[in-house]
Parts: C-alpha cells; sequence; structure tokens
C-alpha cells in the first residue's frame, strides 16, 4: 500500500528545493509545488493525529485505514502503530530539549494538556543521510571544567562558588553550574552572550567558535548558544545514528536524517527557540550521565547475515520501535525484505526497484513510501534491476522481533 508523508514546514527547515524533504515529497507526489522560499523540514510516515500520512489510493488518512481492519493490517487491535518515521532537513538548530519518559510523560499531560498533548514517551533514534550535526549528552565534566577556564565570560555569569565545584569535576558540579546557567538573569546573559561573539570574532576560528558564532547570528542571546559549553558537539557521517532515550539533553544543528521515534510529540524545550521554554521542567528530567561524544553513537547490528547481508537494523532498548537500513549497491536481482507480524513502513531514499508481494508489484524508486500491513507476510522480495544506481531504503517497525 503506497502512502503520502505529512509536509511539515517550520522555521528550522530547509528552503525549497534545498530540502531533502521537499525532493522526496515532490519526487513522490507530481502534484506538489515546491515554493522556493518555503521551510520545508519534516516529513512524517505514520498515523500521528498531528500528521497523519495518506493513502495513496484513496486519499485516506494511515490513521483511518489502520482502524477499519486492525487486524490486518497492524496485526492486533491496538489501532495504532507504536512508531513514527520522518525524514528532517535542517537548516538552523531545533530547540535544545529533551524528552519525558513515559510517567512523565502521563503526568506532563495530565497537567498541561496544551503544551504536551499526548501522555507517550518520545525516545528517538536518528540516522544521518548526510553530514550531520548535533548536541546530544553531557560533555565528560573534566571537558567542561576546561571550556569554563577558557571563557572569562562564563566565569563571570556562574561565579567563583560554582566553579569551585569543579576542583574534583564530578557530575553534581555539572548539574549545578547548568542549573545556575539556566536560571541566570536574561541581562546577564545578553551581557555574557555578547561579550563573547565579540572574543570570539578576533579570535582564532576553531570548531567552538564557529558554532558559537552561527547560533548567535541565528537566535542572538537566547540562553541555549551557551549550552554548548556543556553538551557535546557531534559531526556524524551518513549512516552513523544517535540514539536519544528519555531526559537525554540534545539539539540537531544541521543536515539531512531520517528519525524514527514512539508515536508521540512530547518535547520539553528550553533554548535555542521562540517557542514556549519550560526550563524548571528540563532541569527537573535532564541526566547528566556526562559521556565522551563517540559514547552518543549507537550501532546497529546485522541480524541474519545469511539472507540478508546488506541490511543494518537499529535496535533501541525500548519496544516502540527499530528501523532496518537496506543499502544494496551494485546488485542486482532477488534480495529479502522482512516484515513484522505487526507490519511496517518502507521509505526508499536512493535507487529503483520493485517489491514482489503476494497478488501485486510496486515499483519502488527515490521518494516510494510503502506500508506493509501484516497480511503482506512475513517475508517479501525486492528486486534490483539496474546496478548503475545505489539502492537505499529504511524500513520502520516495532521492536518486538521474535
Amino acid at each position: 500500500m503506497e502512502i503520502l508523508g505529512k509536509l511539515m514546514c517550520y522555521d528550522w527547515g530547509k528552503l525549497g528545493q534545498q530540502s531533502f524533504v521537499a525532493q522526496l515529497a515532490q519526487a513522490n507526489d507530481e502534484r506538489l509545488e515546491v515554493a522556493p522560499e518555503c521551510p520545508y523540514a519534516e516529513l512524517w510516515m505514520g498515523d500521528h493525529v498531528n500528521g497523519p500520512a495518506t493513502v495513496k489510493s484513496d486519499g485516506k488518512g494511515l490513521d483511518e485505514t489502520i482502524r477499519a481492519d486492525p487486524v490486518g493490517m497492524i496485526g492486533s487491535g491496538a489501532g495504532r502503530l507504536p512508531f513514527l518515521l520522518k525524514v528532517l532537513s535542517i537548516r538552523k538548530a531545533l530547540s535544545v530539549q529533551v524528552h519525558p519518559d513515559k510517567i512523565e510523560a502521563e503526568k506532563l499531560h495530565r497537567q498541561f494538556p496544551d503544551i504536551y498533548k499526548d501522555p507517550n514517551h518520545k525516545p528517538e533514534l536518528a540516522i544521518a543521510l548526510t553530514d550531520f550535526q548535533a548536541l546530544c549528552g553531557f560533555r565528560p565534566c573534566s571537558e567542561i571544567n576546561e571550556l569554563l577556564q577558557k571563557s572569562p565570560e562564563l566565569q563571570e555569569l556562574l561565579g567563583e562558588s560554582v566553579l569551585a565545584k569543579f576542583a574534583t569535576p564530578d557530575k553534581s558540579a555539572v548539574q549545578i553550574a547548568y542549573e545556575q546557567l539556566m536560571h541566570s538573569g536574561p541581562a546577564a546573559v545578553q551581557r555574557c552572550i555578547e561579550r563573547t561573539a565579540e572574543r570570539m570574532r578576533t579570535a582564532e576560528s576553531c570548531e567552538l567558535s564557529d558554532l558559537f558564532l552561527r547560533l548567535y547570528a541565528d537566535f542572538g542571546c537566547d540562553i541555549g548558544v551557551l549550552s554548548i559549553y556543556f553538551l557535546n558537539y557531534l559531526r556524524l557521517k551518513p549512516g552513523q545514528a544517535i540514539y536519544l532515550a528519555a531526559n537525554v539533553p540534545h539539539a540537531y544543528l544541521d543536515g539531512d536524517c531520517v528519525e524514527c521515534m514512539a508515536c508521540s510529540d512530547n518535547v520539553v524545550r528550553a533554548g535555542l527557540t521562540p517557542k514556549f521554554k519550560d526550563v524548571d521542567t528540563l532541569l527537573r528530567l535532564v541526566s547528566y550521565d556526562c559521556l565522551p561524544g563517540e559514547a552518543m553513537l549507537f550501532q546497529p547490528t546485522v541480524l541474519n547475515a545469511l539472507e540478508q547481508p546488506f541490511t543494518r537494523t537499529f535496535l533501541p532498548p525500548v519496544p516502540d520501535f527499530a528501523v532496518a537500513e537496506i543499502s544494496l549497491a551494485g546488485s542486482v536481482g532477488e534480495y529479502s525484505v522482512s516484515n513484522p507480524a505487526n507490519g511496517s513502513i518502507l521509505l526508499v531514499v536512493s535507487g529503483k526497484g520493485k517489491l514482489k508481494l503476494k497478488e501485486s508489484e510496486l515499483e519502488l524508486r527515490m521518494g516510494k513510501i510503502v506500508f506493509l500491513p501484516s497480511s503482506a507476510g512475513r517475508k517479501v522480495l525486492l528486486v534490483l534491476e539496474d546496478a548503475g544506481e545505489p539502492f537505499l531504503a529504511f524500513q520502520a517497525m516495532a521492536n518486538d522481533f521474535e
């Protein structure tokens, strides 16, 4: 069953045809006109109430179609997919944020339903399609201390008593410093950021200063600009991934990625955004693990090397979702694709082929999105007839493999 993803146009998205999200959407919907100045940020592929995909054959929402036949579609009477698949095209940073766990999500939804609009948790996985930049998790304590020692502006903002905690750097020192930072007054934050920007403009260029000045140009004296001194700055290559468990602080900065998550839209924001900042909730929830950047990378596994040697599967430690990357370069012929008992969604990023189903065949090419229902069976065949263009697809599914 072919589906059309839901386009989301947020301010941080890449513009017009520069957006890979727009390119994918237009490749699968010839009626779509891409506006040059529109920020095409996200393509949603699922049944989330805020943006359900559309069944291409009849124009119905995927959510409606699943509800009409839950057993045939997803193998149970649950009536909803547990995951949401997306593609993101990022021109400027998303907010510094965390996602609540299930218990906190239910509590926040009860207390503030206008802000936290569903009661579900939102662990998520991001797989880079291009060079991809992100802030993710707190840096090691000693590394944060070293950066603070090089910033007279932050030293003034935080104060001597806070800095003294780093005499023996540990998580408590980081927590005290970050809480002090996030509770600093607007005038003090503005003075710190403006003086830092002035110093960095005349200093020798480095990775941190380049990032600081870029965020300052986009967000001015937003408190989130200073989070780069505390959070790991990651530069992913295509195919690399990060997994964001509940309460891990993060912010995507630049690039294109495939993202999969539990079916939720709960975000607790605290910087790099004009939206509502729930600083106190973020500080109450945030995890101070203080790990090196490379520890944030999430590794896939090959589940069936004999039948599916070119399929890498990302298996996060939650039952809601998993993502398989199918990458076939220079191959022709048939290739086996698994379909879990509760169905899956397949997105083609590049290449051409056919998908052999029980009673039909579907042509596959860039931008094609296929919902494989439970009734499609546990195995389908992918047929590649042209080895000239590498085939790349991502398949989202529940993470409940037998």
